[in-house]
């Protein structure tokens, strides 16, 4: 398409939002359109959006729905309407051409004003089991977009595509391991277990890994502890020589890239990522999660043979190194799943999102 066109992006709240967004928005300015994303007003919305100076931000106000009779309904609901019409005169005052909303209840407000409006509209859901919150903005939508073909059946009578979950475009290069390592401080003669939390960590994981790193002396654990529980897990951690910890990693593709081997959450945009990069991983979904859809997700892909899968509660340090052993420190074994996990890979699903809502 010669023509430039404003395509409204909604997206943040989570990483697992904002980044697909990010990617989508690279894409569509390479393209030669303009992409204008709205993020929440939360830190880690914030603290990603700073790498990204060449697009362009705006924060909503945007919360997620409470539980039905819940005394906060009435703020939601006011909020809601609030945040509908900031949505309604920016789409406006930007002359955008289509809203895309990447899934949350950050997504809902822009693509109802959107539709209202006249606009085409899309809502992307990269679970295996969509979100209330999805289910509900589609019904406002041209097009589903879908990470995994699972989730169709949850959009009966809408026109569902199939375009995988996008990635940053930073993690499609990745670094060798050796310059990685280097970068992040990390040992060159050990293979390393990365530990993904998720944006705001988990701290059971941290704490059943640590335990495990430290009667493991074959491998350097690199655990990513998320803000809030690093104080706890930097103090667990200490004396151990083979953990390395920190808050938040802005250099996931380093951090990926120095990785044998992944320990983390079953969050979909995770799940893409290691999907794309190929790596083998043990997944505990978070069991807290709405609908528990992590081990939806997880499932997916332990069906496939791409990753191992145990849930928290089952989980022991002795499974953690027998995974490490049998599936990280074991060449075949590793290759095996990581060929697996390459398997599952949509490398282009920020182009095919791009040109779904281009069209």
């Amino acid at each position: 398409m010669s023509e430039s066109l404003n395509i409204i992006i909604a997206c943040g709240g989570t990483g697992g939002h904002l980044f697909p967004g990010i990617a989508v928005a690279q894409q569509l300015k390479a393209m030669g359109h303009k992409p204008i994303l709205l993020i929440s007003r939360k830190d880690v919305d914030a603290e990603a959006s700073k790498k990204y100076g060449d697009l362009e931000f705006h924060t909503i106000e945007a919360i997620a729905k409470p539980k039905l009779l819940s005394w906060r309904t009435p703020v939601f609901l006011w909020k809601l309407a609030r945040t509908y019409c900031t949505c309604k005169k920016l789409i406006k005052r930007s002359k955008a051409h289509a809203v895309l909303g990447m899934g949350g209840f950050t997504s809902l407000p822009p693509v109802r004003a959107g539709h209202k409006l006249g606009l085409r509209t899309f809502v992307h859901d990269s679970n295996a089991l969509p979100g209330k919150s999805n289910r509900m903005t589609a019904r406002w939508c041209t097009r589903v977009l879908l990470g995994l073909k699972e989730a169709e059946a949850y959009f009966c009578g809408k026109e569902c595509v199939v375009t995988g979950t996008p990635v940053r475009d930073e993690l499609l290069h990745l670094p060798d391991q050796a310059t990685a390592r280097q970068k992040l401080g990390l040992p060159q003669d050990k293979p390393v277990v990365l530990v993904v939390g998720g944006s705001q960590g988990a701290g059971k994981l941290n704490s059943l890994l640590i335990e495990a790193a430290k009667q493991d002396t074959a491998a350097h654990y690199f655990i990513i502890a998320g803000k809030q529980d690093y104080p706890r897990v930097a103090e667990l951690a200490a004396g151990a020589d083979n953990i390395s910890a920190i808050g938040f990693c802005a250099d996931m593709a380093s951090a990926y890239a120095a990785a044998d081997g992944v320990v983390a959450r079953a969050g979909a945009s995770t799940l893409t990522e290691l999907s794309v990069i190929g790596k083998a991983v043990l997944l505990v979904p978070y069991p807290f999660a709405a609908d528990d859809h992590q081990t939806h997700n997880a499932r997916v892909f332990t069906n496939n043979g791409a990753a191992a899968m145990c849930q928290q509660a089952e989980l022991t340090p002795e499974y953690i190194l027998g995974f490490v052993r049998n599936h990280i420190l074991n060449p075949e074994a590793r290759a095996e799943m990581e060929a697996a996990m390459r398997a599952m890979a949509r490398p282009n699903a920020a182009q095919a999102i791009a040109e779904t809502v281009t069209v």
